[in-house]
């Protein structure tokens, strides 16, 4: 039997998942998270076999969350469940000690098979996301990419920039102040070496970030 923690900060998709995973014999939803720390507490307090995780979340999440629970519980499968679909964000994600990633967009084909792979030991990533995995690797690869100097974080910002997302839109999406977005814009076209988000649409579509 697979234990299951689901962590989602929208109701909603608490339910549908729950609904999906419903007479699944196997896989058992016995703990729910609505943010990070709650997350957190959860997982110190029960034994699970695998982290259902929302990259977006209230408080502490995505890259940040993921590094604080393989610290604390390195042999815990976490199976990411996005929005996101740019196969970056599951670079970071696996990078960062995810076991596999799923788009919310395609959970409800590839959801049930992808906690059976986790929770068995094996990753669980599409074909493109193992093809960015095998670049990022290579020298050569990050020559003329700079945005594989960005923090996780800063590059989420960038995401949502390059979308054509306000200030004030990105911080509702990552729940952060206006004041945090506006810094880590400024640090982003630091890095970056760049004047204007024109310019930052246009890296991000030259280097298909933007999918």
């Amino acid at each position: 039997m697979i234990r299951l923690l689901i962590a989602d900060d929208h109701t909603i998709m608490r339910e549908g998942l729950k609904r999906i995973l419903d007479g699944i014999e196997d896989i058992q939803v016995i703990g729910e998270a609505i943010d990070g720390h709650d997350t957190i507490t959860k997982v110190r307090s029960e034994e699970f076999d695998v982290l259902l995780l929302d990259l977006s979340m209230p408080g502490r999440s995505g890259v940040d969350l993921i590094h604080q629970i393989k610290e604390e519980f390195p042999k815990l499968p976490i199976l990411i469940l996005t929005m996101h679909e740019e196969e970056q964000y599951a670079v970071r994600a696996i990078r960062a000690g995810a076991n596999g990633y799923l788009t919310k967009e395609s959970a409800g084909m590839q959801l049930v098979t992808a906690l059976r792979k986790v929770a068995s030991g094996r990753p669980y990533i599409s074909m493109e996301v193992a093809e960015q995995l095998a670049m990022s690797a290579m020298p050569s690869a990050n020559n003329n990419q700079t945005h594989s100097a960005l923090s996780d974080r800063e590059f989420e910002v960038f995401c949502h920039l390059a979308k054509g997302k306000s200030i004030t839109e990105i911080g509702d999406i990552l729940h952060l102040s206006v004041k945090t977005v506006s810094t880590h814009k400024t640090r982003i076209m630091q890095k970056m070496e760049l004047q204007s988000i024109s310019e930052l649409v246009q890296y991000a579509m030259t280097h298909h970030l933007l999918n």
